[in-house]
């Protein structure tokens, strides 16, 4: 087949490839553009993703529409909130060491130190996982686990159940503490990208196959990012 027929044949997984590798540029560089840009990408790969009969990443690409609205929810208004409760903390504590200012109008800052506030404040900031969070994800993924895996063994004809329910239950845990802003969430991608280019090339997507690849080597890369804003 030319290569333009395929194009015309299989434009949208490829605009899906496209829209796939800048959502994950735009979380290494933690821009909150990612989540707009990442509700494109699950859009297409619904459609993909059902054609080819695997239900359960069709599933996630819902998921994925939902937790983008709240990702970027989060990292706007909780990330202003937690930034302006910081400062306040930190105001009180000088005062009452006599280092900060003593009233109202020396904690106004300037228009110019407004802006530069502002720009600050726009997103979460970087956290690790604590051993609570760390335990409840833990059960949480062996439960969804063997529910997803139940559910598409027993009542859908996917030809791959397991590594269906695996690959989607770890990318929901991922995309849940992406949205928290918990570093973490890079070692979980390595393990789903790794996992997904052996499924998809099996099932024949391969530009999904090649999406998935720089997926797994720009997570190596998110994770040496990340690590400078700990």
């Amino acid at each position: 087949m030319p290569f333009t027929d395929w194009i015309s044949v299989n434009y949208i997984e490829v605009f899906g490839v496209v829209t796939g590798i800048l959502y994950v540029f735009l979380e290494i560089r933690q821009n909150i553009w990612l989540w707009p840009v990442g509700i494109a990408t699950s859009a297409v790969y619904i459609w993909v993703f059902f054609t080819s009969r695997i239900y359960a990443d069709m599933s996630l690409q819902g998921y994925y529409l939902v937790i983008s609205v709240l990702g970027w929810y989060w990292w706007m208004n909780r990330g202003n909130r937690r930034q302006a409760a910081g400062d306040r903390q930190e105001s009180s504590e000088l005062r009452a060491k006599g280092e900060g200012p003593k009233d109202e109008a020396e904690q106004l800052p300037s228009s110019e130190g407004l802006g530069v506030g502002l720009k600050k404040t726009k997103t979460l900031k970087v956290t690790r996982i604590s051993l609570k969070t760390t335990l409840i994800l833990s059960a949480l993924f062996l439960v969804l686990l063997a529910v997803m895996f139940l559910v598409l063994d027993r009542l859908t004809d996917s030809p791959v159940p397991f590594w269906d329910s695996f690959i989607t239950t770890l990318s929901i845990i991922a995309t849940w503490m992406l949205a928290r802003k918990i570093y973490e969430h890079w070692y979980l991608w390595i393990v789903v990208n790794t996992a997904s280019v052996i499924l998809f090339y099996t099932r024949g997507l391969y530009p999904t196959v090649v999406l998935y690849i720089v997926y797994c080597a720009m997570s190596f890369v998110g994770l040496r990012e990340w690590r400078k804003s700990l």
